[in-house]
């Protein structure tokens, strides 16, 4: 028995429209839970002071400071060895063995699990290299987490963009560099910045790797220094939950995070499509 056509193509619409609810359904359910359970926490006294009492009592500035250092140090570090690779691959190299090996090398990264990393930055950045648990060892351990994502977002966005453009660059007497810096980049730029927004999350939400690097110290004052040991807000929100010191200081915690990614996301698309329509 032969199934009519437009049955077959409404029973997959409804099936796919059943499964992108139920997905942000529970995205939403997700979020809306740890809001309503943090937000109440939230105060002008708990985000501008230190934590007491291991955390039961207190603020959470220094981690919110902390994170952020941890993070930008992370993309400052992984973005330019990210995007460089990237142009490497695509403008100035052809296919061989050699890209290959660094794009399976890339998709290797992206698969070891975070622990490793962790593991890694312990014993390299910590122990060999005598950084200490620091925010120069978090950082530097989270951009090599961050750069397979960097790179292979970078890449496809770099070769999405017409070679007629290229070709066009080249016929008005633009060197190579100055056809992918006037041209090339401007036109990819907004999946680019898709990448390092998608590794700034990842790394904001990163335990494994930052306990063992970054440390687990609850600083009483702000951090200052690179080799500052510092507790983010993850690590944080981690420790006060297994622990038990404090359900409402552990909600707050990540209700500031679940909103910090937000943000962080919201902001990034934002201006992406400002720009892109800038750019058209």
């Amino acid at each position: 028995m032969r199934i009519p056509p437009k049955v077959v193509h409404y029973s997959v619409l409804t099936f796919l429209w059943a499964v992108t609810l139920g997905t942000v359904g529970t995205l939403c359910v997700i979020i809306g839970w740890v809001l309503v359970k943090g937000l109440p926490a939230i105060t002008p006294g708990f985000l501008f002071s230190a934590p007491e009492g291991a955390g039961r009592e207190g603020g959470i500035f220094p981690v919110i400071v902390g994170t952020l250092w941890v993070i930008l140090g992370a993309v400052l570090i992984a973005t330019p060895l990210g995007v460089g690779t990237s142009i490497f691959l695509v403008e100035y190299t052809r296919e061989n063995w050699v890209t290959r090996v660094i794009r399976f090398g890339a998709d290797c990264l992206a698969g070891i699990p975070s622990i490793i990393f962790g593991l890694f930055g312990y014993v390299f950045f910590v122990v060999a290299l005598g950084f200490r648990w620091s925010i120069l060892s978090g950082a530097l351990t989270l951009a090599l987490m961050s750069l397979p994502t960097i790179i292979r977002t970078s890449e496809v966005a770099l070769r999405a963009v017409p070679p007629q453009y290229r070709e066009v660059s080249y016929a008005l007497g633009a060197t190579r560099w100055q056809m992918v810096l006037r041209v090339v980049i401007p036109g990819s730029l907004p999946g680019i910045v898709t990448g390092i927004v998608l590794a700034m999350g990842r790394s904001m939400s990163e335990t494994a790797a930052v306990i063992f690097t970054a440390g687990t110290v609850l600083p009483d004052s702000v951090p200052t220094s690179p080799g500052d040991s510092v507790r983010t807000l993850a690590v944080h929100f981690y420790l006060l939950a297994v622990e038990g010191l404090s359900e409402k200081n552990a909600f707050g915690t990540a209700a500031i995070l679940v909103l910090s990614i937000l943000v962080i996301n919201v902001g990034a698309y934002t201006l992406m499509h400002r720009f892109l329509a800038r750019y058209r």
